[in-house]
This record gives structure tokens, sequence and C-alpha cells, in this order.
């Protein structure tokens, strides 16, 4: 029982109580299983203690041929899942035999069922992965039933079709990627490590040449100093052994150590080896700190103007959005817009809810007006809960709107305080005012028409149109220091002034 420690709690009533083989073996054979699983490691049914040979070849056989490992694999949940249903399958062998089914046949048969029920969802992950990247959680454990109808609608057949068109735009995918503000975390990313010159501290040893002072070693004299050597001892010292009360005298100096005698020593050169910490280069992996970019908002021009190639661009702009949302597990709220008052709001995560939303979305038809107020009001009031503040707003539409000067000041207050960044992808043949005072930056997507089975060129050479020759009719902060009032601009003529003529001038002379 000790092999429960290491298995997952829903595997132990199957690990348990199942048909096939005895109890410590089938514990310990699941473990196994479950690891070559989780590391994505091939079916080898020789490593297996669980279950007979006759049944481990089979089923070995049909797992690699599924390849289930490459979906298992560091996904602990979908590996169990997998486990649970083996086990499902293989407890159905006595059934089959106690129908009058031959062991042999009986196995072939509960492998044949576990083929056909991994073969379909295996097909629908692979769609799932080449859509969103990644699995929805929804598919990594026994709640897949909710999951397989949405797959098998046509909305998803609509998903699958925005999702091949995505491949002719790949700019469009690009900038979405660069949407949200990003914040530099403290924790290191390895995903983005580069080999740089790393320094270690190292012990080196060095050899270093010095002089050593070695006294009363015959050599240079120095000087005069009290010592007991008699063979360097002054001739007054020699003279006090010649009297015979001094030389008493002579010898109390001498065991006392303060004969005056000469001072020599010599110096000798030699090399002494020191340790020291030094700091040695070496080429090293450097992982710079993670970056994690800021949530995105999406607004969804779903009026009748966009029918067509642009309705299939506005979609791929939705999908993309919330692909690259998830792939980097961010937030993402969508915003799709009309008329006066029509504004649906769309929270899209990664999971059977979120794909069905998003499903019925790219699965309806655009129609209706367009009303730009509306939308940017509620992106101004997300962009005041916390969450949201390093969010980027993507708009996505064919220009056609306008919004109030309130509306305009507003967001541009916002972007002021907050540093929101507005994104526009033109899905149209030129600019528009009302396109150009709400976004920072615009990216035109000129072959808009072909998405929509019309084969054509855009009929005009630049989509700057209004840039080009309507320059001034921007209320940017330019234009609007230079523009004055009607009442204004009505005394100036009543006055006979000119251009440049202060307003203040006398009207019975007027500057020429």
């Amino acid at each position: 029982m000790a092999a429960l420690d290491q298995l997952a709690r829903p595997l132990w009533l199957g690990g348990l109580t199942h048909s096939q083989g005895t109890l410590e073996p089938r514990l310990q054979a699941l473990n196994t299983l479950r690891e070559e699983l989780f590391t994505g490691l091939s079916a080898q049914a020789a490593n297996w203690q669980w279950p007979p040979e006759a049944i481990a070849q089979p089923l070995a056989r049909t797992l690699n041929t599924l390849d289930l490992q490459r979906f298992c694999q560091d996904q602990p949940q979908l590996s169990d899942t997998v486990l649970l249903s083996i086990l499902f399958h293989l407890d159905f062998i006595v059934d089959y035999q106690d129908r009058g089914a031959s062991a042999e046949h009986a196995t072939a048969m509960a492998m044949a069922a576990f083929a056909e029920d991994w073969r379909e969802r295996s097909g629908q992950m692979d769609e799932l992965i080449q859509v969103f990247g990644l699995l929805p959680e929804d598919a990594k454990h026994s709640r897949w039933d909710q999951l397989r109808g949405l797959l098998r609608s046509s909305g998803w057949q609509e998903v699958l079709r925005i999702h091949r068109m995505l491949e002719n735009l790949p700019e469009l995918a690009k900038i979405i990627r660069q949407l949200g503000r990003s914040r530099v975390t403290e924790t290191p990313d390895t995903r983005t490590q580069a080999v740089v010159p790393v320094l270690d501290t190292a012990i080196a040893h060095k050899a270093e040449e010095r002089t050593v002072h070695v006294p009363d070693m015959p050599g240079q004299t120095r000087g005069i100093h009290r010592s007991d050597r008699i063979a360097r001892m002054l001739p007054s010292e020699t003279m006090l052994l010649s009297h015979p009360r001094l030389r008493l005298l002579w010898h109390a100096r001498r065991a006392e150590r303060t004969l005056l005698c000469y001072e020599d020593d010599d110096r000798m050169g030699e090399v002494h080896q020191h340790q020291s910490l030094v700091q040695q280069p070496r080429p090293g992996p450097q992982a710079a700190l993670q970056a994690i970019a800021g949530p995105m908002l999406v607004c969804v021009d779903t009026s009748g103007s966009m029918q067509g190639g642009a309705e299939a661009v506005a979609k791929a702009v939705v999908l993309e959005a919330m692909r690259s949302a998830h792939a980097s597990q961010r937030a993402c709220h969508v915003f799709a817009f009309g008329g006066d008052g029509e504004v649906l709001e769309l929270e899209l995560g990664l999971n059977s809810v979120g794909i069905e939303r998003l499903s019925n979305f790219l699965g309806q038809a655009f129609r209706g007006g367009t009303d730009i107020c509306g939308p940017l009001e509620r992106v101004i009031a997300k962009m005041e809960d916390v969450r949201w503040q390093r969010a980027d707003l993507l708009l996505a539409t064919d220009g056609e709107f306008g919004a109030t000067p309130e509306v305009a000041a507003r967001l541009d207050a916002i972007k002021q305080t907050l540093g929101l960044r507005v994104q526009g992808v033109l899905i149209g043949d030129r600019e528009t005012l009302g396109m150009m005072e709400v976004c920072d930056s615009i990216y035109a997507v000129r072959n808009w028409r072909r998405f929509g089975g019309i084969n054509v060129e855009s009929p005009v050479h630049t989509p700057a149109l209004t840039a080009l020759y309507f320059p001034a009719a921007l209320r940017n902060a330019t234009n609007r220091a230079a523009t004055v009032s009607g009442d204004a601009a009505s005394a100036a003529v009543r006055a006979g002034l000119l251009r440049g003529t202060p307003a203040t001038a006398p009207k019975d002379n007027p500057t020429p």
C-alpha cells in the first residue's frame, strides 16, 4: 500500500479494485506508467510490472500509435485522465470473456475501445493546440465531455477557418502580441537567457620576489648597537679587559648584552608563493529579469459597414488577441460595438465557456450602426480598475465613426495619466478623422477585400488620405490653438481684420 503515497488520489479506487493482476505490482506499474506519460517517454511494456504481458504489449503499441505522450508531457491532470481510461477499458476484459470471447479477442476489443475514445480526442486536442497554442483547462481532466460537443459545432469550424486566415496576416498577429505595457519583475526569465562572460571567484597562486633582512650576518656595517658579540666589539670595550678592575665591568656588560658592537647585517632575495582571490571570466548562461505584459482591451466594430472581408479580418483580430493573451497568461476583454447602446462585452477565458463565447461571436454576422462613444466610455471605466491600468486598447474598425469632443478629451486624459496606448487596425481604404483622433498608431489591412472572396486591390494609393489632404481638420493641440470661435471670426470679418492681425486693433484703422 506504500505505492499509494505516490499515486494521484483519483487513481486510488481503480488501482485498488481492478480485475487484472495483483494489488502491489498494479500500484507500482501505475506510478511507472504515469511517470512515462508525464515525462513524454514512449511506452515500454518491459518496464511494467502490470498488466500481464499479453495485455501490456498491445497497450504499449496503442499508446505509442496514438502518441498520447506528447499531450501528457508536463500535464499531471491529463496523465491521470489517460490512466483512468486505461483502468476503465482493461476492466472490461473479464466482461468480454464472460460473454464468450477468448482472452486474446477480449484484449483486442478493450484496446480498440480505448483507441477509439482517444483517437477522436487526440484530433480535437491537436486542433485546440493549433488554434490556441496550448490546451484549455477543460481538456486536461475528466470534464472533457463539456468541450467535446462544442468542438463538433459549426461555430468551432468558423474558429478554424479564421485561424487559417491568420496565416496570411503575420504583421497583424505581431502587432497584437506587442500590446500591453510590460512590467519587469524580480523573477529571472530562463527562456531568454544568453551565454555571456560570467565572473567567478577563484584562488590564484602568485610568485612574489622580496628582500629579507638577516640580522647579525656578516655584511654591510650600518652603525653601533649593544650586543654580546665579541667579534664585533668596539676597541674601547677591548681596553676594559686590560684593567684589573674594569674587566669585571666588561664581563657584566657581556652578560647583560650591552657591549658596544658594530651593527651589521645582510639582505637576501627570495621568491615567495602566496594565494589571492581573483575574478576569473567564463562563459555561462545569464537570464534577464522576466517582464510581464499587461492585459489587453479589444474594441471590435460589428456595424453593417463591416460585412464581407472586413468582418473576417475583425474576427481574426479577436481570435489572435485571445491566443496572444492566454499564451502569455494575460487577461483579455473584448467589447463588440454597433449602434447606440449596442455594446457586447466578452471575457474570453481559455476554457469551455470562453471557447463557446468565442465560437458564438465568430459565427454571427455583423450588422447595425456605429457608435464609438459607448465602448470608449466602458474602456475608460475599465481603466479605473487597478487590474487593468497597465492594459492597452486595440481598436479594429473601418473608421466610419466619430467620437464626441467630451469622450475624446476623457480618453486623452487617460492616456496622459495612465499611459494608455490605443492601437488601431484599419480595415478599410483610408483613415478617418474619428479614427486618427482616437488612435496613437494605425495599422492598415490593405487587402481586406480578398478575405471576403473579392480579389481586388484597394482603389486608393495610400490609406493616409485624410492626413495628407486635410491636416488641419484634426482636433490636436496645434489645430486647437490656431482655431477661433465663430463669434470671434465674425467680429474680425466685420472689423476688416486680416490673418495675423491682433483682435484688439482699432476698427477704423485696420492693418493692411
